[in-house]
């Protein structure tokens, strides 16, 4: 990827000006030679010349020279999603360079920052030693702190002590995590009133279409938040196995009550294999192969068609135009190739040592397999 464009931008405005080289070599005092090998990527302008070429041209030197400084909400889902390939395909090396060249060019885009940031959380652990890996973390921290101390933007910032947070919480800091976090956790707690307020004010100017809305939305975060923490709830309460099924059978109900295999179909799978390792944990095989089938299944929807793009459903009417209107759109963090690969990767879990050889075992690893080999 290029970082200047001065010479297609130097075709375009002479061809919209009109004006041949031997003009625009008369204006700047130079040989119409010089002016064909900048056209040609042979050689730049000298600096001192830029403004002098802007003015000819009517444009800015950051228009001359290509230069972006912030980029649309488009733009970064694009980029994020064209590395998020390279992730998949490509060397890592290669594409963190090409990352980091990016966030050199846009220093100053904080809601691109923010993706960057996102995107290296969701793909660090593809470098190939744990230094390597602990580099990439590193360079989010520092990323972050670079938009805590320079962006105006609240809810970036917020995001922003959430990466931190993540980043400590890899490197293995717990006490980093609970004075980054506790005071915020504490304070969203507290406003937690906030959406049913708006909810109430919109009633009260008729604002109906806002207000149900912002219901979805919100019954919708919560459903989220329920599954996502009824997941880390099961690792950390595996000793309790009363405690770990009730969990799962509430869960499976809210679940199954929202149809979230189908509208979050990765979170969904996060839960049913976090139920299957409690399962193995306890030797109750017939309860752990339901639970890795379902979560077999689950990836092999996720990963059909358009169903990994984030979607609503004819209850949650209002959540497409919502998903539209995030940073990254309704595309997903990660590419398709690579979740598959997680997947398969993932029955390899020890845990499962005791029934890898059975039939069921092996059809499951079979079928996400076959998944595997169609993304390569």
């Amino acid at each position: 990827m290029r970082l200047l464009n001065i010479s297609e931008n130097l075709v375009k405005f002479r061809h919209e000006k009109k004006v041949t080289q031997d003009e625009v070599a008369s204006f700047l005092g130079v040989t119409k030679a010089s002016v064909s090998k900048w056209e040609n990527e042979q050689s730049m302008p000298d600096i001192l010349l830029l403004p002098q070429i802007a003015v000819y041209f009517g444009v800015t030197v950051d228009e001359l020279l290509g230069y972006e400084p912030q980029l649309s909400k488009e733009q970064i889902q694009r980029i994020y999603q064209e590395l998020a390939k390279d992730f998949a395909s490509q060397s890592f090396e290669d594409t963190m360079e090409k990352c980091k060249s990016l966030v050199h060019r846009y220093y100053s885009c904080f809601p691109f920052l923010q993706q960057i940031c996102v995107l290296w959380l969701n793909h660090f652990m593809l470098a190939n030693s744990q230094s390597a890996q602990r580099e990439v973390l590193e360079e989010i921290s520092d990323l972050s702190e670079h938009i805590l101390k320079n962006c105006k933007i609240i809810e970036i910032c917020n995001h922003a002590l959430s990466f931190k947070a993540m980043v400590e919480l890899q490197l293995g800091n717990p006490h980093n995590v609970i004075e980054i976090l506790e005071d915020i956790v504490r304070s969203q707690n507290l406003s937690m009133s906030n959406n049913s307020v708006l909810i109430q004010a919109y009633q009260m100017v008729g604002d109906t279409d806002k207000a149900l809305s912002s219901v979805q939305i919100s019954i919708y975060i919560h459903l989220l938040e329920l599954v996502g923490t009824s997941v880390g709830y099961l690792a950390i309460n595996s000793d309790n196995l009363n405690g770990c099924e009730e969990t799962i059978r509430r869960t499976g109900c809210v679940i199954s009550a929202y149809n979230l295999d189908k509208l979050q179909p990765n979170l969904a799978a996060q839960f049913y294999y976090q139920s299957a390792v409690v399962y193995a944990i306890y030797k109750q095989t017939d309860k752990a192969l339901e639970m890795l089938h379902k979560f077999e299944r689950t990836v092999t929807y996720l990963l059909t068609g358009d169903n990994i793009n984030l979607h609503g459903d004819s209850y949650f009417t209002a959540l497409d135009s919502w998903f539209a209107q995030l940073d990254l759109g309704a595309a997903p963090p990660r590419d398709k190739k690579l979740i598959m690969d997680n997947a398969v990767e993932s029955l390899d879990h020890p845990v499962f040592e005791a029934m890898k050889d059975t039939e069921a075992f092996q059809k499951i690893k079979q079928n996400l397999s076959k998944g595997r080999t169609y993304y390569e």
